[in-house]
């Protein structure tokens, strides 16, 4: 490689490193944490708690719903979901002058309509999660982070393309231990750094997908459901609607075999303003983040349509787990740690280098 090459290619490593370094050493150091939310949040939430009436019969789901809406009168409703290991059906609603993202969130015992412990998440994991997703402002945080991503794959790309001329003469992985405090620095900056090339580009990648999921969800109503809006020549119904608990069945019907993971009411990014969307999902460590709605008439109660999340949407869905490691147990989510440590030392190492080299007497 010529020295004009390696010095454009230096150039480049250089200051995609350092615009980026801070706020990527904020998202590993917030990410390791969430790395394991799930069972920190088991332990910090920890509360013995057991359904009213665990052998007795349910609350069908308008019955839920109209529980839930009588606790906050004038909300409209958004979400609901199910936990899978005990009964309790979790309801979002939001009042309709409502800033956008506040929500009421009443997680409601199914055998008795009272309360359930909220186990959501941890106050502490929730704060580390919205700083490391946006933030906390919102769509143009979140893009933001996206960009600082796609400074760290340019970052990485880069050094890989750098350390093959810089180890021409030594063999892989060598770390000059009696040299100067420098030359280890950089010994160990550049090996972990090759060493961990692979994930830091998994993780880079996903986390820019991620940043992108308002937009992304935007696309899909916006394209792969905007036939069935044009379907309806008349305003979405704000009265009464179709019950929710027949629409569920009806989709349970239309998609056997699944899971069913949550319903997203009309008017919000995950359906029309139109129909019930019903959520599915499969139950294998992949399919377990791939969910395919099918969408309910909110009129009539009537199946419209099984709308399969294009391309776009799947990667989506996939990119969150796989950001995290959470799909393959708590051994993946400890190399998953491991390698964030692995991460963080790099980044660090690479701002001691610049600066050190910065004071070194010309």
């Amino acid at each position: 490689m010529q020295t004009r090459t390696i010095r454009a290619w230096s150039w480049v490593h250089k200051w995609s490193s350092l615009v980026s370094t801070a706020f990527l050493l904020m998202l590993c150091i917030t990410g390791l944490p969430l790395v394991f939310s799930h069972e920190l949040n088991e332990v910090l939430l920890d509360e013995p708690w057991a359904p009213a009436h665990a052998d007795g019969r349910r609350l069908d789901l308008d019955q839920v719903l109209e529980t839930a809406l009588a606790r906050h009168p004038g909300d409209v409703p958004a979400f609901m979901s199910f936990d899978e290991d005990r009964p309790v059906v979790n309801v979002t609603s939001r009042a309709p002058d409502a800033p956008a993202g506040q929500f009421n969130f009443q997680p409601i015992d199914q055998t008795s309509g009272d309360p359930a412990p909220l186990v959501a998440g941890h106050p502490v994991i929730e704060f580390l999660l919205q700083l490391h997703t946006d933030m906390f402002l919102g769509l143009p945080g979140m893009l933001f982070l996206g960009a600082m991503g796609l400074l760290l794959v340019i970052a990485v790309v880069s050094g890989v393309v750098l350390y093959a001329p810089f180890m021409r003469r030594l063999p892989f992985g060598t770390v000059r231990t009696a040299r100067a405090a420098r030359t280890r620095w950089l010994d160990w900056h550049n090996l972990l750094g090759v060493v961990t090339v692979a994930w830091v580009l998994v993780v880079g990648v996903t986390g820019v997908v991620n940043t992108l999921a308002t937009p992304i969800l935007a696309v899909w109503k916006d394209t792969a459901l905007a036939d069935l809006t044009r379907a309806y020549d008349s305003p979405a119904p704000q009265g009464r609607r179709a019950s929710l608990d027949a629409a569920v069945e009806r989709a349970k019907a239309a998609l056997p075999g699944r899971t069913l993971q949550f319903v997203a009411f009309p008017g919000t990014d995950y359906t029309t303003d139109h129909h019930y969307a019903v959520f599915f999902h499969g139950d294998t460590p992949l399919t377990t983040h791939l969910t395919t709605p099918a969408l309910i008439d909110v009129r009539t109660g009537e199946l419209a349509a099984v709308a399969p999340a294009p391309w776009y949407v799947k990667t989506l869905s996939l990119s969150q787990p796989l950001h995290f490691g959470d799909y393959g147990g708590l051994g993946l989510k400890i190399v998953w740690a491991v390698l964030d440590l692995a991460t963080i030392f790099v980044l660090g190492s690479g701002l001691y280098l610049w600066l050190a080299r910065r004071k070194r007497p010309a």
